[in-house]
């Protein structure tokens, strides 16, 4: 009976709670920064895109932090709870049971010790990065910034360093642009696994560290049983949210803010968003540099993003691609990708009106590996003699060109699809100028079938065709089928290989 009667009190107070959040929430929701941006979608398409990111076309990302210390890759905030999970299975090797050494206790861990933040974000401006992103918070719920509402922050805990902070001056001392990461709206359903237990075994109904009340300012409260999709549908963690991003904002300004969802939480989303622009507007003296952007179409309102995805076409909005040149955290044995392999999609990513935004997997300790350095290296070296057809150029009348018997195939989100030959064509423009991008090296002449005499595409003849990088003297024709650039005898080491066309004035 007692049992009860404390169950009743609980449910009441937790009720209260949740009502007394909904009515600060319907208030705080008001409470932007005055501006022109409201928090309605007609108010938010009149957004127009800053023309330093769209000229940027290339990003690298740090998306770090405790959950790297393990060395198992993604998540495992998440799948150290998650009985089945071989993740569990190593935590309980290594550390112990999730009941008496939690994430609270890996957190701890993390020190950063390698960290050089001005030698890495030099590497990354040399290997072409024209803006930089921090991650802010992951699922974790553990902040990289000085907050004053999460104790559980980097500030505070692990490596005792405002992260954030330290990363934007590294990049603002490069002149790159900076921006942050926010993960923070599915933390709430996603960290519930926490709160659980084994079902089997030894341990089997003992509760895991996420149901002791001292700890939930990290791993949250209960959320209610439907409470179950990636964004919670409970009020009091939605104003949680806002609030935390807000003073995000608030405290750094960053250029770019990124959320890994769709638009959070519909109007408390709208009010980030429009308090976001609002800020940035004074920021600029008047002018709006912000980019904020989601996982949902933009509508003109933002820049859409992809995860570890690409269009299949040109997009009348910018957007972007975010991926990684490995696991999203630090994982040992992970396989890099290849230098060929992130040009490539820089290229067919910018054909296509996009940025490409690239996470550089650090060590727990901060530093990369040398197999890292050597493809950034080879990464910087291409875009330095290639950069001239991607910063600042506009996407062309197409895209670009792909091979006769290449299959018709819907890209979108987790599907990266490097099935790239020489044959397949990207285009850009700047300065009234035409680039032809091959996407592998050219083992035989490069056909051009668009930029052909009788094409409407081209407009008018062509008066000269170089190879970008290279002085080397090129030998071609257009014809009324196809321009027709005979095989360079010397092609540059790289396998993307890019021309210059400029046509008759």
């Amino acid at each position: 009976m007692k049992t009860n009667l404390m169950k009743q009190i609980y449910t009441s107070v937790f009720l209260a709670l949740v009502l007394t959040f909904s009515v600060s929430a319907q208030q705080q929701k008001t409470i932007v920064t005055e501006g022109p941006y409201k928090p309605t979608d007609e108010s938010l398409k009149q957004y127009q895109y800053p023309e330093w990111f769209r000229d940027a076309k290339f990003g690298i990302w740090a998306h770090w932090g405790p959950q790297a210390v393990p060395r198992q890759g993604d998540w495992y905030a998440r799948r150290m709870y998650q009985e089945k999970d071989p993740v569990y299975k190593y935590h309980i090797e290594h550390y112990g049971h999730p009941s008496e050494f939690g994430y609270k206790d890996i957190i701890p861990l993390w020190k950063a010790e390698k960290w050089d933040p001005d030698k890495l974000m030099e590497l990354y401006k040399k290997a072409g990065a024209r803006y930089f992103v921090s991650m802010g918070s992951h699922h974790d719920n553990f902040f990289l910034w000085a907050s004053k509402l999460n104790r559980w922050n980097a500030a505070n805990m692990g490596p005792k360093k405002d992260v954030v902070g330290i990363w934007q001056q590294a990049a603002k001392r490069q002149g790159l642009k900076f921006g942050v990461s926010e993960h923070l709206g599915a933390s709430f359903t996603w960290f519930q696994a926490a709160h659980g237990s084994d079902k089997e075994g030894a341990k089997a109904g003992v509760s895991y560290d996420g149901a002791n009340l001292n700890y939930q300012d990290l791993y949250h409260a209960n959320a209610m049983p439907d409470d179950k999709d990636w964004l919670t549908k409970n009020p009091a963690f939605q104003l949680e949210w806002y609030r935390s991003i807000k003073e995000l904002v608030d405290n750094y300004h960053p250029d770019l803010l990124y959320s890994d969802s769709k638009m959070p939480f519909e109007d408390v989303g709208r009010s980030l968003i429009s308090h976001f622009y609002n800020q940035d507007i004074i920021k600029n003296n008047g002018k709006l540099e912000a980019v904020y952007t989601c996982k949902q179409p933009s509508g003109g309102m933002w820049v859409e993003d992809l995860e570890r995805g690409v269009k299949d076409t040109a997009s009348q909005y910018p957007w972007q691609t975010d991926t990684s040149i490995g696991d999203w955290y630090y994982r040992t044995g992970q396989k890099y990708k290849t230098s060929t392999e992130v040009i490539q999609m820089l290229v067919d990513i910018v054909s296509k009106n996009g940025n490409l935004l690239l996470n550089v997997v650090q060590t727990p300790e901060g530093d990369l590996e040398p197999d890292m350095l050597k493809i950034l290296e080879e990464i910087g070296i291409w875009t330095s003699a290639n950069g001239e057809g991607i910063y600042g150029s506009r996407p062309w009348k197409i895209y670009g060109e792909k091979p006769a018997d290449k299959p018709e195939k819907k890209l979108d989100r987790f599907d990266e699809n490097f099935g790239f030959s020489s044959k397949d064509v990207r285009f850009t423009t700047k300065d009234n100028i035409l680039y032809a991008y091959c996407l592998g090296k050219p083992e035989t002449d490069i056909v051009i079938k668009s930029l052909a005499k009788s094409s409407k595409l081209a407009g008018k003849p062509i008066a000269s065709v170089t190879m970008v990088g290279s002085k080397e003297k090129l030998s071609w024709k257009q014809t009324s089928d196809a321009l027709v650039i005979k095989k360079p005898a010397n092609l540059p080491s790289w396998q993307v290989t890019g021309f210059k066309i400029e046509f008759v004035k």
